[in-house]
């Protein structure tokens, strides 16, 4: 059975590692940048951002940003991660033409030839189809095995190869996937902490306004950043699922392909 894998990623390792490592950055982000005292009136960034100036709005959200923050980061080096890896995975060319060709080459009996594509190819899909071909080859003329045993055995290789390749075509999914629902949630909280602190302003009778403007502004940020990750991340998702759906299917024609021919043409 063939062991190449076309599709990578970051390992659970690494995966772990980054996560770390963008919380740490979000917070980094928010007191060095956005906390930053030229971008507060009177260089204190307790007080009021200049007029205009994003970074000391979005610095007013409170606590809760570095963590939207860090999310944000994580949606962003994960999508590309995924591109990165698909992209590899699929390989060469169009993989319906491959399909296509793949079915040709069979009909045709040129087995040689069209494991020399699977290895132009260097796709998930072509390390499918070549694994079958290098079984098929090895148990055609077998003649201590049934036409049915090879047939099942054809089979299985054609499973092992595929399992092999659809983890790592799925794989860090989950973490868009966690992140489109917890963006959301967290920057629920935000919301909810600002407007408390918008309540408490308007508590003792005559109403703060700098405090309920505060609370006001916290809670619209927060919100604003956590719906932003949370969208980011399902059009993503939808986006690779839909891709990894696209080879998964490609690999069950092929392999559809090569177990009929085998049936068809062996002893």
């Amino acid at each position: 059975m063939s062991t190449k894998k076309s599709a990578g990623g970051f390992s659970s390792l690494v995966s772990s590692i980054v996560i770390a490592v963008t919380l740490i950055i979000g917070f980094v982000v928010y007191y060095k940048i956005f906390g930053d005292k030229g971008n507060f009136v009177d260089g204190d960034n307790t007080g009021e951002p200049m007029e205009g100036n994003y970074l000391g709005i979005v610095y007013k959200g409170g606590i809760i940003v570095p963590f939207l923050l860090a999310i944000n980061f994580i949606v962003i080096i994960f999508t590309v991660e995924r591109f990165v890896s698909l992209a590899k995975a699929k390989g060469k060319g169009n993989l319906n033409k491959f399909v296509v060709k793949m079915k040709d080459l069979m009909g045709n009996k040129e087995l040689s030839v069209a494991k020399e594509e699977c290895d132009a190819q260097r796709g998930s899909l072509a390390n499918v189809v070549l694994a079958g071909l290098t079984k098929y080859e090895n148990v055609q003329n077998d003649s201590s095995m049934s036409k049915e045993d090879k047939v099942e055995s054809l089979k299985k290789e054609l499973e092992e190869a595929t399992a092999l390749e659809l983890p790592m075509l799925s794989k860090n999914l989950v973490i868009l996937s966690t992140c489109a629902s917890i963006a959301t949630l967290i920057g629920l909280i935000g919301t909810v902490l600002g407007m408390i602190k918008s309540f408490a302003a308007m508590a003792g009778g005559t109403p703060d306004t700098a405090q309920l403007a505060t609370g006001i502004s916290e809670a619209l940020i927060n919100t604003a950043l956590g719906i932003f990750a949370s969208t980011i991340s399902i059009i993503f998702f939808n986006l690779f699922s839909t891709k990894v759906d696209q080879m998964t299917h490609s690999m069950d024609e092929a392999s559809f392909t090569i177990v009929q021919d085998f049936s068809a043409n062996v002893k």
